[in-house]
C-alpha cells in the first residue's frame, strides 16, 4: 500500500516497485498551492452558513450637520441598531464623519455604519430620521423658509419612501410639526408612521427645569408640553405632579400670573432655552441628540412608552385642519399606536386650539405639495 505524506513543497509517495525512491502523488502539489493562495480570512475561518443579507435595525440619518451627528452618537451609544446610515449632499464632510465614526467601532455594538450621497445606502431602514433642511436667513419670514424646506424634503422623502417602503419617518428638521406634515403628504404613509420629535424635548426641559426648583431628579418630575415645538406650546399645569402628588393642588395659582412663585416662568424657560443655546453657541444638538434616541429606543424595542411627540390632530378638542402637533403618544415597534386623551382645563384646550390655528395659517400657503 502506498503512503504519501507532505514535505515542504509537495507530496511524494513511497510504494511497491519504486526501490525506496520518492515520487511526486500527482494533485496532492496543486492542491497544497492552492491552500498557499487562500487568504488570511480563508485560512483563519471555515465557513458554515451565510450571513444575514438585510439588516434587523437598521436607522438612517438624512443629514450630517449638527443635529444628525448628535442623533447617531446617542443612538450608537445606546447600541440601537445593527446598522447605521448617513446620507448629505457634502460629501467630503459626510465621509469624514462616517470614517470617525467607523474608527471608533471597536467601541461601540454596531458593527456597521455607511453613508452615501445616494439614498440607495438607506435601503431596508426601520427607522429613517429626517434632520435636513435650510436655516431661516435674516429677514426671511417663516412661511418663505418652509417653502424652502418644502422643496428640500420633495427631494428627499420620495427617495427614502422607494428604498424602504415599511420605515417610520421620525422628522427632526424644523419647524418640526409642519415637515412632519409634508412628510406625511409627500411619502403617503399612514398617520402613524410619520412622527414629528415635536415636544419631546420641550417635555425633557420641562422637567428639567421643575428639578433645579425641587431639588429631585428630572425622571421623578412629570409634567408634559403640548401643542406646537414653539413659541405657541401648552405648558399643561393642571397634570404636573410628583409621586402622584399634584402641584396645582399644592399651589392653585400655579402657572398664573397671579402665582408668588411664578412658576409660569419655568414654561417661559422652555420656550426660550433654544433661543438662549442658539446664542450661546450657534446651534442646539446634544439635548436633541438625546431625544432622538430615545424616541428610537422606544420604537425599536417596542416598550410602548408615552412621549409627547407629534401626530395628526384632527379630530381632537374640536381642530379640524390636517395639522400636526404633540399629544402624548404610546410608540411601539408598529409606530405611533395611540394618543392619550390627557383632561385638560378650558385654558389649555384654548392654548392648543391657538397652536393648531398659528400652524395652519402657515401651512395652507404652502405651493406645490
Amino acid at each position: 500500500m502506498a503512503v504519501g505524506w507532505c514535505l515542504g513543497r509537495g507530496a511524494l509517495e513511497v510504494g511497491p516497485g519504486s526501490g525506496g525512491l520518492r515520487r511526486p502523488v500527482a494533485g496532492a502539489g496543486m492542491r497544497f498551492l492552492r491552500n498557499t493562495m487562500a487568504t488570511v480570512k480563508e485560512k483563519l475561518m471555515t465557513p458554515l452558513t451565510a450571513g444575514i443579507k438585510v439588516p434587523n435595525n437598521k436607522i438612517s440619518i438624512v443629514g450630517s450637520g449638527q443635529v444628525g451627528m448628535a442623533s447617531a452618537i446617542s443612538i450608537l451609544g445606546k447600541g440601537l441598531c445593527d446598522e447605521l446610515a448617513l446620507v448629505d449632499v457634502m460629501e467630503d464632510r459626510l465621509k469624514g464623519e462616517m470614517m470617525d465614526l467607523q474608527h471608533g467601532t471597536v467601541f461601540l455594538h454596531t458593527r456597521k455604519i455607511v453613508a452615501g450621497k445616494d439614498y440607495a445606502v438607506t435601503a431596508n431602514s426601520k427607522i429613517v430620521i429626517v434632520t435636513a433642511g435650510v436655516r431661516q436667513q435674516e429677514g426671511e419670514s417663516r412661511l418663505n423658509l418652509v417653502q424652502r424646506n418644502v422643496d428640500v424634503f420633495k427631494s428627499i422623502i420620495p427617495q427614502i419612501v422607494k428604498h424602504s417602503p415599511n420605515c417610520i419617518f421620525l422628522v427632526v428638521s424644523n419647524p418640526v410639526d409642519i415637515l412632519t406634515y409634508v412628510t406625511w403628504k409627500l411619502s403617503g404613509l399612514p398617520k402613524h408612521r410619520v412622527i414629528g420629535s415635536g415636544c419631546n424635548l420641550d417635555t425633557a426641559r420641562f422637567r428639567y427645569l421643575m428639578s433645579e426648583r425641587l431639588g429631585i431628579h428630572p425622571d421623578s418630575c412629570h409634567g408634559w408640553i403640548l401643542g406646537e415645538h414653539g413659541d405657541s406650546s401648552v405648558a399643561v399645569w393642571s397634570g404636573v405632579n410628583v409621586a402622584g402628588v399634584p402641584l396645582k393642588e399644592l399651589n392653585p395659582a400655579m402657572g398664573t400670573d397671579k402665582d408668588s412663585e411664578n412658576w409660569k416662568e419655568v414654561h417661559k424657560q422652555v420656550v426660550d432655552s433654544a433661543y438662549e443655546v442658539i446664542k450661546l453657541k450657534g446651534y442646539t444638538n446634544w439635548a436633541i441628540g438625546l431625544s432622538v434616541a430615545n424616541l428610537c429606543e422606544t420604537i425599536l424595542k417596542d416598550l410602548y412608552r408615552v412621549h409627547s411627540v407629534s401626530t395628526l390632530f384632527k379630530g381632537m378638542y374640536g381642530i379640524e385642519n390636517d395639522v400636526f402637533l404633540s399629544l402624548p403618544s404610546v410608540l411601539s415597534a408598529a409606530g405611533l399606536t395611540s394618543v392619550i386623551n390627557p383632561k385638560l382645563k378650558d385654558d389649555e384646550v384654548a392654548q392648543l386650539k391657538k397652536s393648531a390655528e398659528t400652524l395652519w395659517n402657515i401651512q395652507k400657503d404652502i405651493k406645490d405639495l
